[in-house]
Formats: structure tokens, C-alpha cells, sequence
């Protein structure tokens, strides 16, 4: 079901347009959305083919069918319950059959307005300090791997491995490295210096003495590489990590490997695992955020430098002072009367600790007003079922008649 084939059987029976604009919040930049709720064809509905919800690719336009309109007004969806409230100049379908829900739009107001509203505020919130956390602390493209989170002992303190082994000349794919027992994520490093004098030009600066003079190496390369060849004579370790060819790290995991009973370890390093795996996370949320942003919202963010996504801390307010104004019997009030003070929210006038305090103060006082409140504490089954089956059939009926 698209929403061509909805609007050429004639299946919509109320459209309006929603968000932004019905709040009186919108900005040049701002798209029109748009709401409504359709019911399905009886044949559709009986032979298995129930479709809930049409949209186009933007979500800009959502129509919703009309048993599951009702269940989510049931649960005191924000979003639905405005749609029995939106100003009437900013409706752009209205069938009479859609008067049978709105004769009835105060009985869906219940006390579970404190959580579906509380908690979309919540939300809000959480999404603004997302974004606070994205703005400030950015990840770099060139991504970190585990060798990055891996420190040398030192005494009592401790240094990069990946310094210590570029101080000293040492590569990690020639390294070999065991676990130490009863030491969580402490690893003992071992160097495969014939694989090193073999298959490089360059020198290490060995820690321990020098098994071999450098100018020998430099002079008798050659042979020594085919001589090791010749006898296996190379340890064969794994290194520490393992690399693909196009250098990515494939595992967040160290490599063991085998070690000969009489090798002398290097030294004792740690490897802060559970930080590789939180910073894996971290660089994935980010830059999939930065792959999936709205450029626009986003440099209007930056631009106000406030550090927070000002677009959903307005909506945060908004979301709270209505559920503070249904608390105290005034109604859903869509067209917002405050649309001044939350569009300087908006526009990134506000400090964001401040928001957030006030948003907390907000949320304590919902807490208040609706543990006090004579509203029903939810809707019914029976009353949402009887309402369906009442649009229902007056709805099939009219087709039949038409």
C-alpha cells in the first residue's frame, strides 16, 4: 500500500499538517509534515494483507490505519492525541466519519500522559546530551587499534608499547606474546629477532644485548635469511595483533603465541581491553552519525555554539509544559502560546545546563500535578474496541452504499 493507491481509493479520512508548523515553531528551513489515518479496505483486512502505517521515503508523510491510530492513542502517543487537536486551519482532510473520534478525543486523556510524554521528554534530552557529547568530543577519522591500548610496566608507572617498541626497533608482527596467570590483561612480549635481521633492512636497538653485531647483518643479509629458510630456524610468532592488507584490525583481541621454554621476555605489558571495546563503539556511533546527520540542523547547532541539539531540547520543553498543561485540566494545546521562548531555545539562545535543570525542574513538577490529578488512569479496552468496530462498519457501509 502506497500512498497514491491510499488517496485514489479514497481510504484517508483525516490529514493535517503536523510538527513544526502546528507548534508555531517552525523556521525558514523547516519541512511541512504531515498526519492522518486511513482504514483499510475490508478485503485487505480480512484476508490477511492489514497494512498499519504508510509513509513516503522522508517520513515526512505518515498515515497511520486506523486500528492502530486508536491503540497508540490508547497509550497516550504525544503525537496522535495532538492530531485531535491540531487548529483547525491546519486541517487539510476531515471526513464526517472522523467526528465519531473526535466527539470522543477527551476520554483518551489519561494519566499515562505523565509517562508517554514524560518519557518522550526523556528522550529529548538524552538526544540533546547525545549530540552535546558529539559536538565536544569528536572522534578522529584515523581510527585507533589495539596495540594503541596497550602500556609497557615501568617501575611504578607505565609508557605506550606502541613508543616502546618504535624506541627500541622492534615491529609487533615479530613479536610473540603469552598470557601472564592470575594477571587479568597482563601479557609478557617476546621478539623473534632472526624473522627481524632476516626480512628487514632496518636495525633494532635491542633491549637485552645484542645476540648479533649490526654490521654483520647489514653484510651477510642475505645468506642469513636463506640460511633460516633453509633450517626453520625462525620462531614463527603471531605478533600482537593481526592486520589485514588494507590495514584494518580484523579482532579486538591480542594474539598468543608459542613460546620456547628458554626465551627471555622483553618486558610486561597491559592491554586496556574493555577501553578498546567502549572506544570500537564510540567511533562507530560517531561517524555513523556523522554519515547519517542533517548537515543543515547540524551546522545550525555549531553555529550557535552552545554544544547541544537545540532542536530537541525545544521539543524537550514543549513535550513538558503541555503535559503540565493537560495535568492541570487545560487541554491539549497545539498551537503553542510560548512559541517565543522555545523557538530562543531553538535558535541556541539558552544555556544548555540550564535547559537541562529547568527540563529536570519540569519533569519533578509532572510528577507532582499528575500523582494529584482526577484523571482515569487509562483507557479501556473496551471502549477503544467498540469505537473501532463503530468507525469500522459505518466506514465499510458508505463504501458498499457509494
Amino acid at each position: 500500500m502506497t500512498i497514491e493507491e491510499l488517496k485514489e481509493q479514497d481510504l484517508i479520512i483525516f490529514e493535517c499538517i503536523s510538527g513544526s508548523h502546528a507548534y508555531g515553531t517552525n523556521i525558514e528551513t523547516s519541512d511541512i509534515d504531515k498526519r492522518g489515518v486511513f482504514i483499510l479496505p475490508l478485503d485487505d483486512l480480512l484476508s490477511n494483507k492489514y497494512v498499519d502505517q504508510v509513509n513516503d521515503i522522508k517520513n515526512d508523510i505518515t498515515y497511520y490505519e486506523i486500528g492502530k491510530f486508536l491503540e497508540l492513542l490508547k497509550s497516550n502517543n504525544p503525537n496522535l492525541l495532538e492530531l485531535l487537536n491540531v487548529p483547525k486551519d491546519y486541517i487539510t482532510i476531515k471526513k464526517d466519519i472522523f467526528d465519531i473520534i473526535l466527539k470522543e478525543k477527551d476520554k483518551f486523556i489519561t494519566k499515562q500522559v505523565k509517562f508517554s510524554f514524560g518519557s518522550y521528554a526523556h528522550q529529548q534530552i538524552k538526544k540533546a546530551r547525545g549530540l552535546n557529547k558529539k559536538i565536544v568530543n569528536p572522534v578522529d577519522k584515523e581510527r585507533k587499534n589495539p596495540l594503541d591500548f596497550c602500556n609497557v610496566i615501568k617501575g611504578n608507572g607505565t609508557s605506550s608499547l606502541v613508543n616502546w617498541l618504535k624506541h627500541n626497533g622492534l615491529d609487533q608482527k615479530f613479536c610473540g606474546i603469552v598470557n601472564i596467570p592470575n594477571a587479568r590483561d597482563m601479557y609478557a612480549l617476546y621478539y623473534d629477532y632472526a624473522s627481524h635481521n632476516a626480512f628487514t633492512k632496518s636495525l633494532p636497538s635491542f633491549p637485552y644485548p645484542m645476540k648479533y653485531e649490526g654490521d654483520w647483518i647489514l653484510h651477510n643479509q642475505e645468506k642469513w635469511k636463506k640460511e633460516c629458510l633453509e633450517n626453520k630456524s625462525f620462531l614463527n610468532y603471531k605478533g600482537i595483533v593481526k592486520v589485514h592488507e588494507d590495514g584494518n584490525f580484523p579482532s579486538n583481541q591480542l594474539r598468543l603465541s608459542s613460546i620456547p621454554k628458554d626465551e627471555q621476555e622483553l618486558c610486561i605489558f597491559s592491554f586496556n581491553q574493555d577501553g578498546y571495546t567502549k572506544y570500537c563503539k564510540s567511533y562507530k556511533e560517531y561517524w555513523d552519525w556523522v554519515e547519517k546527520r542533517n548537515e543543515v540542523r547540524y551546522n545550525d547547532n555549531t553555529k550557535h555554539g552552545k554544544g547541544y541539539d537545540s532542536k530537541n531540547m525545544m521539543h524537550c520543553h514543549r513535550l513538558l509544559d503541555m503535559a503540565i498543561e493537560i495535568g492541570e485540566g487545560k487541554g491539549i494545546i497545539v498551537r503553542r502560546p510560548n512559541r517565543e521562548y522555545l523557538l530562543s531555545i531553538r535558535s541556541g539562545e539558552m544555556n544548555y545546563d540550564v535547559l537541562v535543570a529547568d527540563a529536570e525542574r519540569k519533569i519533578e513538577l509532572v510528577d507532582q500535578i499528575f500523582d494529584n490529578s482526577n484523571l482515569q488512569e487509562k483507557i479501556s479496552d473496551e471502549f477503544v474496541n467498540e469505537l473501532l468496530l463503530k468507525v469500522r462498519k459505518t466506514f465499510y457501509k458508505t463504501m458498499i452504499i457509494n
